[in-house]
């Protein structure tokens, strides 16, 4: 019973770490629009306004990094099952090419081959679907890696635009 209840702790603070994580992410990815920005040189509202839209323009093309768009661009899923199918064809037609290589492959009944060839299948699905899900988690982290640099590009002009233009950004 012990060792039940470890294991559900252990996978409760590892949803809460994965759900901290997720929206620490997405309040770095928003810092720009959260940042508190103060005039200090009396700039009415509507300028307040138009330099933000103006600095955070300023900063997509120099960070070459946009907030609102990276949010909607998310790697693709499915990458194991697209890895099992491509798999599983794949296995399927090595095992006929291996099995045509030998006369006695055209005696044997056609439940036998079918089963020879969906046995190969089977395992090159799984092999398929394990370099899909690597190459899933590759991408997603090479997509994180990205879009934090990125971010922190964005940031960093975001801010040094506004401050240049006499504002306190916190």
């Amino acid at each position: 019973m012990a060792r039940a209840t470890g294991y559900l702790r252990g996978s409760r603070v590892g949803l809460s770490l994965t759900v901290g994580l997720t929206l620490l992410a997405m309040g770095a990815a928003a810092g720009a629009q959260t940042a508190t920005v103060t005039p200090t040189k009396g700039q009415s509202p509507q300028q307040v306004e138009a330099d933000k839209q103006q600095c955070y323009g300023a900063a997509v093309q120099s960070s070459g990094y946009d907030p609102a768009a990276s949010q909607a661009a998310q790697p693709a899923a499915g990458g194991r099952a697209r890895g099992a199918a491509t798999g599983a064809a794949a296995g399927a037609a090595a095992a006929e090419v291996r099995g045509r290589q030998y006369e006695a492959y055209d005696k044997v009944d056609d439940d036998v081959k079918q089963e020879y060839r969906q046995n190969d299948a089977k395992s090159a699905a799984a092999a398929g679907a394990v370099v899909g899900g690597s190459a899933q988690r590759r991408d997603r982290r090479q997509a994180a890696a990205q879009t934090s640099a990125g971010s922190q590009a964005f940031d960093s002009a975001y801010r040094s635009c506004l401050t240049a233009r006499g504002y306190t950004v916190q």
